[in-house]
């Protein structure tokens, strides 16, 4: 397992400023925790005798089982951006699973975690307050990792292709920013649209229309970023918005800001 083989923000608003605040380490799963587990993630802080910090996090499509003291759950698909506010002192840790990849574990639609996080206890057979005091008194990152690494391979299911099927389908829609629509996906995969859409409901919590519509914003506000004198009017039609407003408003559900704030900011 190797920290911090994947550094890029991955979410994390303005990662540069927030670890002036907070560590944060990621951590590769071993093989076959791996086929269900993107990777593991911890957060530390020291933040005793100063200001509280807010970090905000953009939306992506995946399950979360975090480890906090009287927090731990495993949470579904946040569908905007949100903030997370880090004081005092503490740890954090986290299974990022991969889209799709925690399906197997309940056999029931991912959709259902969306605002109604489930607990730990009736998926791996662990009290939270258990699971808390074993892995956060831990020294080392790599012995927490070791600990929820064997919790879960202890409930570990049969892999499901469905999940290979998605990651598929969600890296295409990373990689080429000219799929602006489900329609796209259908043609490319050969998968009926209304399949497809029940798959991502039941598999990954969210419409392949919103995965397609994340990616495709988060692509805008890298274009801002790159070009101060973007045209908003061609960036909106290119992603296939034919309504400026409507762009403006799923652009701020995204990233937490009208465009014209982001740029205003990052200039």
């Amino acid at each position: 397992m190797n920290s911090n083989a994947l550094k890029p923000s991955m979410g994390v608003l303005n990662l540069v400023e927030g670890e002036k605040k907070f560590s944060l380490s990621r951590y590769a799963p071993s093989g076959d925790v791996g086929f269900f587990v993107k990777h593991f993630w911890i957060v530390s802080w020291g933040l005793t005798g100063h200001d509280p910090y807010n970090q905000e996090i953009v939306p992506n499509p995946c399950v979360n089982l975090i480890i906090e003291p009287d927090k731990t759950a495993i949470y579904g698909v946040a569908k905007n951006k949100y903030s997370v506010i880090i004081q005092e002192k503490g740890r954090v840790l986290g299974v990022k699973f991969k889209p799709g990849g925690f399906y197997p574990f309940i056999k029931q639609s991912v959709s259902q975690l969306n605002g109604n996080p489930l607990g730990i206890e009736g998926v791996f057979d662990v009290e939270a307050r258990t699971i808390e005091h074993t892995i956060l008194s831990q020294q080392d990152d790599f012995r927490m990792v070791e600990h929820i690494e064997h919790i879960i391979r202890q409930k570990l299911p049969a892999k499901d292709e469905n999940i290979t099927l998605i990651n598929r389908i969600i890296d295409q829609v990373v990689e080429d920013r000219e799929i602006t629509k489900v329609d796209h996906v259908s043609q490319l995969f050969n998968i009926n649209i209304r399949k497809l859409q029940r798959l991502f409901e039941q598999y990954v919590g969210v419409s392949p229309k919103w995965v397609i519509k994340l990616y495709r914003l988060q692509n805008a506000a890298e274009t801002m970023d790159l070009d101060q004198n973007y045209n908003l009017v061609k960036l909106s039609t290119d992603l296939g918005y034919y309504d400026q407003s409507h762009f403006i408003k799923d652009f701020k559900s995204i990233i937490g800001k009208t465009p014209e704030e982001y740029t205003r900011k990052h200039q």
